[in-house]
């Protein structure tokens, strides 16, 4: 089976873990820093702070830009539920904005529209998360000058976008926003098996993530110095979490950053060749990416024509039944049970318009022509579409 997306590991990698499991420190060591300065020096920011998964990332990010009770915060219709859960944690509302047609990110017209409302309402978001949706870098100028306007914070959902560039400046610089978050899952550009984190060029931001990834334990600069009991004392300061990364992952990640460029380079030349072959079947279209960025490609995503939505799941099933691990990305958020409660189905056109006809293709650094190639076939034989021709 080819799946959507896969990890790619050499020896490299694996002599990097080696090493770490001969030595003293398993769980976090001097290892878990080291990757982080490597972030800083890759992405051009002043902090990171490694946590275990992007959850727990996008989680801190908002306690540390004190989401809680009462706030309001805003995301995309069409991301992982882990982008809206984030603020729920907090307990804050969550509001939805729908998406661009072309760049499947969040609508700048539907966000500004919503915020005139919003306003008027006395309603407006503490923060807006933007997700740059299969590494497509949203258009974060335009969401920064409305921040300047409206007053809300940005965390910039890049859990797909590790590698990405918008405006010659790389994903993660922090440039358009408070706090970016990474993904590394084993099917993102470069993996430490599970992990994520939170760069920022905010010093207190980066130090209250730091402190809440472990328990909320400070070991030094204590709130009351002459309680200091000893050379084994520390203070719990915050109810903080057990998110931290382990010096292991962290081993595997600082060996995969070093080949984060080559893997990027190898997803835009796979992506360019399905596009050129997409430039001929006129019932489906691609993402759209802007001239001033550069998409990691995460995913290569697809959307049939709105008159041919009948065919979405003959053909994902077809391209299954042949080895073609294909997914859907994603359900929109409005539509799982869980937030069903509370929004609307028919608010969102452009989502309902994605969804019905969007299908992930396989891509990922391994991937042969070959294998495009085929996919080709396989959606060309499909009888629902051969009636076109």
């Amino acid at each position: 089976m080819i799946p959507y997306s896969r990890q790619h590991i050499d020896q490299k990698d694996i002599d990097a873990v080696l090493e770490v499991l001969k030595s003293d420190y398993l769980t976090q060591g001097p290892k878990t820093p080291l990757f982080e300065e490597s972030l800083c020096r890759q992405f051009l920011c002043k902090h990171a702070v490694a946590v275990n998964n992007a959850t727990s990332a996008l989680h801190l990010a908002c306690l540390a830009l004190e989401v809680s009770k009462g706030d309001i915060v805003w995301t995309s219709t069409i991301t992982f539920v882990a982008s809206a859960n984030c603020a729920r944690y907090c307990g804050a509302e969550i509001d939805l904005v729908d998406i661009d047609n072309s760049s499947y990110n969040m609508s700048i017209s539907s966000l500004e529209e919503k915020l005139r409302i919003a306003k008027l309402k006395n309603k407006l978001p503490k923060v807006v998360i933007p997700v740059h949706l299969a590494g497509n870098p949203c258009n974060m100028e335009s969401i920064f000058k409305l921040s300047k306007e409206y007053g809300f914070k940005i965390i910039e959902d890049a859990s797909h976008a590790c590698g990405s560039e918008y405006n010659n400046k790389k994903i993660g610089s922090c440039e358009y926003s408070d706090i970016t978050v990474f993904s590394f899952h084993p099917v993102k550009m470069i993996t430490t098996a599970e992990g994520g984190v939170c760069l920022t060029n905010n010093a207190k931001i980066a130090n209250k993530i730091e402190n809440l990834r472990s328990h909320g334990i400070i070991r030094s600069n204590y709130t009351n110095p002459d309680e200091n009991h000893g050379p084994w004392y520390y203070e719990q300061t915050s109810l903080g979490f057990n998110y931290r990364l382990n010096d292991i992952l962290a081993s595997l990640g600082n060996s995969q950053l070093s080949k984060l460029d080559e893997f990027v380079k190898k997803r835009n030349q796979l992506a360019n060749y399905y596009n050129k072959k997409f430039e001929k079947i006129d019932f489906i279209t691609t993402q759209k990416i802007n001239s001033n960025s550069i998409s990691s490609y995460h995913l290569f995503i697809i959307k049939i024509h709105h008159s041919h939505h009948d065919s979405r799941l003959r053909l994902f099933e077809k391209l299954r039944s042949e080895g073609y691990f294909v997914n859907i990305h994603y359900i929109p958020i409005y539509l799982h049970p869980y937030y069903s409660k509370i929004f609307k189905k028919n608010q969102y056109p452009n989502s309902e318009d994605y969804y019905s006809g969007c299908i992930s293709l396989p891509l990922y650094p391994g991937l042969k022509t070959e294998n495009i190639d085929h996919v080709i076939e396989v959606i060309l034989e499909d009888k629902g579409f051969q009636a076109i021709f």
